[in-house]
């Protein structure tokens, strides 16, 4: 190995450790909405039309992928969008059973009511 080669790969190794790199692995976010009556085109753009959709985010732990998860309930279109179900996986694996991290979210006050209004 020569002198420069030599340089190089300590250069990459004392970035590498230096810069706390960490691996991150595979947050998938699985989003259902529920719109409003008539709103469907518009709370459904957000997933290209469909009601549900995959998002993949970074994260490099599982608690990582479930405050991620936990995130994406935030709503600011409330008469657009009724109500919106998240589940998680991480590397592969259903987070809390598959379980709703949006159930009782205080984004969604209509989500038990026929309209989206009081």
């Amino acid at each position: 190995m020569s002198i420069r080669q030599l340089l190089h790969a300590t250069t990459l190794l004392l970035l590498i450790s230096g810069t706390g790199f960490t691996y991150a692995a595979d947050c998938v976010l699985n989003i259902a909405r529920t719109a409003c009556p008539g709103e469907e085109k518009e709370s459904f753009s957000k997933c290209n039309g469909s009601a549900s959709c995959e998002e993949n985010k970074p994260a490099v732990s599982a608690a990582q992928c479930i405050s991620k998860a936990k995130s994406s309930c935030a709503n600011s279109r409330l008469t657009i969008t009724k109500n919106k179900k998240v589940t998680a996986k991480f590397d592969g694996a259903a987070l809390e059973g598959g379980r709703d991290f949006c159930l009782g979210h205080p984004d969604y006050p209509y989500a038990q009511q026929a309209a989206c209004k009081n």
